[in-house]
């Protein structure tokens, strides 16, 4: 055996030596190559006469395969048929193969590609049907990660389309040849991958995808609903984790460079590493791509989602577990809110299921919440918010069942305010006296919600300030199915605002009158001018971090409370004692001459804003400003109560809703268990709790900073301290006074700088 062993390694070391020489001077031994090239064809007949044969045979046609694959693109007359060999030795007998022939053949085809004695086509037509069709584990994980190897290689510098196109025809054909077979699962993985590395952006791999959560495999048919729900996210991911990259300290790299020994090798890496910091600047400069979601990319979202609920979902012969049942269905509720579909039959599937005894109910109340949307008849929704209300939301039912039920209400109702009827409202409100947290909290939050889009539907005691005034002055009024919210730009009020402020600012400063409006053309333009080129400046910098712009507020916060009789008593009792009789009148009806003033403040605002939308071209450093200003105020609370129910309404367009979205209200009121206080405390006791010098120790380390020489003299072994230990104790009276004077002069002085007074 030893004798074999060594033979081997006697062969693949004169194969290796041989190879060299050929590939530097390979006209000079063509005639060794020849010989070798001999050599293979004869043991490849022998081979193909009995491919389960096992023997030493086999080594020698491994490794004669293994040589020819390195040098088989400099004598292409000799290796014409080479690749074709391999690609029919696969093809045909990979089933009975030796494993490490059978690999090193896989191996020796990538090598081709690579060395473009083949196509990318005609490699991946021999590795796809060996990956569907080959019972191997472990080839079948070899093959996959070759595929995508390949794929992502051929779109590196640009988008290959011809061969996406080709090979995505050939997992179309895949899915749709056999609906039954779990080999679609390789289409589902291979498209799944890709578009995670954003090299399959198109419609065509949504639609490969499409077509696999429409077959009849459960695996096939969990991962293309899969790929849909979570798809998208796990692309973003993937950017962010490549993005979040250690960055290169090139200055603590060159001052370690220039301290150390000079190497070739320290050179090199300091090349690369500079290398490697401009191929990130360049990315990081670079235009973010336009990635469209897998969910717009559909060519028709109404047809899937009617086929995907008639077929997996409403099928009583579908034999889906529970799981992948609610996958689908929260892929169509997804499509129906997100597209504005019309799906009737959904809703009265639903109406079977809503009850808590029903397992994964949250999940049933979240779709339910997902599929709404504002061109939903009312009259569909009614029943089924009376339902939930009827079994979640009663005195006898749990308080996490009553805070989910009024959450999965809300929700809803977020996006069908009409659904709701007055006396269900009013009785569902009350629950925001419940003694348990999360109850209350989700009462409060259905009270808040149609303060904003029907406040009519309530009592007056519940309405709030904003929304009685509103309701007295007109400017609220009942909506109606079907009406849309004329669209604009969130925000705009505080630009405009800010922009006001910023005029009357600059006038006082040119010393005009803040009131005034003569200049006013001469100052926008030279405030255009600047912003401009404040832009440019900003852009062409590397920096992109600075403070954010502290604006105040100018409206009121959101503030969520029972109603306006339930403040202090004792407040009250002295306002009555305070206010004159014609002061509490003005307070319940305001005067015809309060009603002019604030519909002229109102149409002047209005007419700032139309002037600033109508005649004014927003700058990067306006729109820059706009962000800021919304960050640092709340926006919502300055819109009129009908935009900020259509913006509450459209936050929500884009976003799945879970379980956990309805379950969030009851761990409001959820108390820890003996066992979660427990491991807080253990998780809050094995907390590094470092001291400020330690903490200083420890950012001066993570930057590179060497330590003072005294910190390194404490960390000194005691051993090589001996000596001077003993020097001092030698000394005389007269060397000790000397050393502690000069010790004293020293610190008087500062130090041995002479820092002192300066």
């Amino acid at each position: 055996m030893k004798r074999k062993v060594g033979a081997l390694e006697k062969i693949e070391a004169d194969h290796a030596a041989l190879r060299f020489k050929i590939k530097r001077d390979p006209q000079s031994y063509r005639d060794d190559f020849s010989n070798q090239w001999q050599q293979y064809e004869t043991l490849r007949d022998l081979f193909l006469q009995n491919p389960s044969t096992q023997g030493t045979g086999l080594s020698d046609l491994k490794d004669l395969i293994e040589f020819v694959s390195h040098v088989a693109d400099l004598y292409p007359d000799l290796t014409g048929g080479f690749a074709n060999d391999l690609q029919q030795m696969l093809l045909q007998h990979h089933a009975v193969l030796e494993y490490e022939l059978r690999d090193k053949m896989v191996g020796s085809l990538c090598l081709l590609r690579n060395k473009d004695v083949i196509d990318s086509v005609s490699l991946l037509n021999t590795l796809f049907p060996v990956l569907i069709a080959t019972p191997s584990k472990s080839l079948r994980a070899l093959l996959f990660t070759k595929i995508l190897s390949d794929l992502r290689s051929s779109n590196v510098k640009t988008t290959n389309h011809k061969l996406n196109r080709t090979i995505q025809t050939v997992l179309y054909n895949l899915l749709e040849s056999d609906k039954e077979s779990p080999k679609g699962l390789w289409a589902v993985k291979i498209t799944r991958e890709l578009w995670k590395k954003q090299i399959w952006t198109d419609a065509r791999a949504v639609e490969v995808m499409r077509l696999a959560a429409l077959s009849e495999n459960e695996k096939v048919i969990a991962g293309g609903v899969r790929f849909f729900l979570g798809g998208d996210k796990e692309r973003e991911e993937a950017a962010d984790d490549s993005s979040d990259e250690e960055d290169v300290d090139m200055a603590k790299l060159r001052h370690q460079a220039g301290i150390n020994k000079k190497t070739k090798k320290k050179a090199r890496d300091l090349k690369k590493a500079a290398a490697q910091v401009k191929k990130k600047e360049k990315k990081k400069n670079a235009p973010h791509p336009l990635n469209f979601s897998a969910l717009h990319l559909l060519h028709d979202p109404q047809g899937f989602a009617e086929s995907l609920f008639a077929k997996h979902v409403q099928n009583t012969k579908a034999k889906l577990q529970l799981e992948t049942r609610l996958l689908v269905l929260q892929l169509v509720s997804r499509l129906v809110g997100l597209h504005k579909l019309t799906v009737l039959s959904l809703y009265s599937y639903f109406l079977k299921h809503l009850t808590p005894r029903q397992a994964s109910v949250t999940s049933y109340l979240a779709c339910l919440a997902q599929a709404t949307h504002s061109y939903v008849p009312p009259d569909v929704l009614e029943p089924l918010v009376q339902k939930i209300a009827n079994e979640f939301v009663s005195e006898a039912s749990a308080s996490e069942v009553a805070a989910a039920g009024l959450n999965a209400i809300r929700e809803i109702c977020v996006r069908q305010p009409l659904a709701m009827t007055d006396t269900l409202l009013q009785d569902l409100v009350m629950y925001r006296k419940s003694k348990d947290k999360g109850t209350m909290m989700a009462a409060k939050g259905l009270l808040s919600l149609y303060r904003e889009v029907g406040a009519e539907l309530l009592h007056k005691r519940d309405r709030g300030k904003d929304a009685a005034m509103g309701i007295r002055a007109g400017t609220i009024k009942e909506q109606r199915y079907g009406e849309e919210v004329v669209g604009g730009i969130d925000g705009i009020e505080l630009l405009a605002g800010y922009k006001e402020q910023e005029r009357r600012r600059k006038r006082e400063a040119a010393g005009l009158d803040p009131d005034g409006t003569d200049g006013d053309s001469e100052l926008d333009e030279q405030e255009a001018a600047e912003d401009w080129k404040k832009w440019e400046a900003e852009s062409d910098s590397d920096s992109d971090e600075e403070g954010w712009i502290n604006v105040e507020s100018d409206g009121e916060d959101i503030v969520i409370s029972d109603s306006e009789d339930e403040k202090d008593a004792a407040d009250k009792k002295e306002k009555k004692k305070d206010a004159p009789p014609a002061a509490k009148k003005a307070k319940l009806a305001p005067t015809a001459e309060q009603k002019h003033d604030a519909a002229a403040e109102l149409a002047a605002q209005q007419a700032q804003i139309n002037k600033l939308l109508t005649t004014t071209i927003l700058t990067p450093a306006d729109l820059k400003t706009l962000k800021e200003l919304q960050a640092s105020t709340a926006t919502l609370a300055h819109l009129p109560s009908h935009k900020r129910a259509a913006a509450i309404a459209a936050r929500h367009a884009d976003e799945a809703i879970t379980a956990d979205t309805i379950e969030s209200a009851a761990w409001l009121g959820k108390k820890n268990t003996k066992e979660e206080k427990i491991a807080m405390a253990k998780a809050d006791r094995e907390t590094n709790h470092q001291s400020t010098t330690a903490k200083r120790k420890a950012k001066k380390e993570s930057e590179g900073k060497s330590t003072t020489n005294a910190e390194k003299a404490r960390k000194k072994n005691f051993l090589m301290t001996l000596g001077k230990a003993k020097s001092k104790n030698k000394r005389s009276l007269g060397d000790v006074k000397k050393s502690m004077q000069g010790h004293i002069d020293r610190k008087k002085r500062g130090g041995k700088r002479g820092n002192a007074g300066n």
